[in-house]
């Protein structure tokens, strides 16, 4: 019995090795999970509202006494007062639906059952996770070391929350120090616009102001211009600040990116076919490759081709149907209430069919370039 298991050892490292699993680069830091939140973590939340809500008693007062006292115009009073009203009251419809929704727990059917017996997560070993399957191989998830548990393509581990997170844009501390992913990323985006919206909405309907009351000095009290010129210029700065932060996230959304996926160039490395053969003398890479084993040349050579290859690009009116979640022809209206959540269950994804080609070449190159 001791002769014939020795023989099955002896004759393993014949057997093809497998494509192992990839862990996660971005993941490798040691800095242990966050525990229970303190209240000092809401703070920044809580400044996030105060922001919102300061410019208010100034607004009110200039709705009054330039628009009703002097314009002796209610219409206008009362359209003005119901659209900034209307985009606060969706800017904090966004944020509560950001801070009550889980933004992407990593479930599925499978690993639901595997989660009711500690037995059964045992048996998910360290060697099934490198003994990938064939039909494991086809699929661009991975391997979470942490959670002991396989990650959905576009799922990441977030070290702050001690957790995956699925299709995981950042780690964001302004809003209750929570993650933007999968469930709350078009919540995230209508929050930006409704900010980014009224900042504007302000910034121009004060600036009138100012120029009115320049150009009336006695038609108006020396008070109300004070509050005019200073809600003038807190819209433009929160314009300016929010409005290019939203702008990038509305080129994300666009080309269907997450932060993640646009500031980590070597997260194509997951997507890569297998490797051609590599020449004797090059250097051996795993399958897929890890950045740390990339040259100088190579890793020029993945970062220019990050800005070509989009995995997950399928059109801009696709790409904003999937993240904002409609998928009628006027289905984005309702969602202009709170944003709605994306379509799918945030574990498989439509890929770009011209990815793969770009992918199989970006894969020669690499082994190419190595030989040169």
């Amino acid at each position: 019995m001791t002769e014939v298991r020795r023989n099955t050892l002896l004759h393993l490292p014949d057997m093809p090795a497998p494509r192992t699993t990839h862990w996660d680069d971005e993941d490798e830091d040691d800095a242990s999970p966050r525990g229970q939140k303190r209240w000092f973590h809401y703070i920044p939340v809580l400044l996030a509202v105060l922001l919102m809500l300061i410019p208010h008693p100034s607004l009110l007062l200039v709705l009054v006494n330039y628009h009703l006292r002097v314009l002796k115009s209610p219409a206008r009073f009362l359209f003005h007062l119901l659209a900034t009203y209307t985009l606060t009251f969706l800017a904090f419809s966004s944020l509560i639906l950001i801070l009550a929704r889980d933004p992407g727990p990593v479930t599925s059917p499978r690993m639901a059952e595997a989660a009711d017996s500690l037995d059964e997560r045992e048996d998910m070993s360290f060697m099934q996770a490198l003994l990938a399957t064939e039909e494991d191989d086809k699929r661009p998830g991975n391997w979470c070391r942490k959670c002991s548990a396989p990650k959905p393509e576009r799922t990441h581990h977030c070290s702050t929350c001690g957790r995956c997170v699925l299709k995981m844009d950042h780690h964001c501390y302004w809003l209750g120090d929570r993650c933007i992913g999968h469930r709350t990323y078009a919540a995230f985006i209508h929050l930006l616009t409704c900010i980014v919206f009224l900042s504007v909405y302000i910034a121009v309907l004060c600036v009138q102001a100012v120029y009115f009351a320049f150009t009336n000095p006695l038609a108006i009290d020396e008070n109300t211009p004070l509050h005019d010129i200073y809600l003038a210029f807190y819209g433009i700065i929160m314009a300016l600040v929010f409005g290019s932060f939203w702008m990038y996230h509305i080129y994300l959304t666009t080309t269907n990116q997450t932060t993640l996926e646009n500031v980590s160039p070597f997260l194509l490395l997951r997507h890569l076919p297998p490797l051609p053969r590599p020449p004797p003398d090059a250097q051996i890479l795993s399958d897929p490759p890890l950045e740390h084993q990339l040259s100088h040349a190579q890793r020029r050579l993945v970062r220019d081709a990050h800005f070509h290859i989009r995995a997950y690009d399928v059109g801009w009116r696709k790409n904003w149907a999937q993240v904002m979640g409609w998928d009628r022809p006027w289905g984005w209206v309702p969602r202009l209430l709170v944003g709605g959540g994306c379509k799918g269950d945030g574990q498989t994804f439509p890929r770009n069919p011209r990815a793969d080609d770009m992918l199989a070449r970006l894969a020669d190159e690499l082994v190419s370039i190595d030989k040169d």
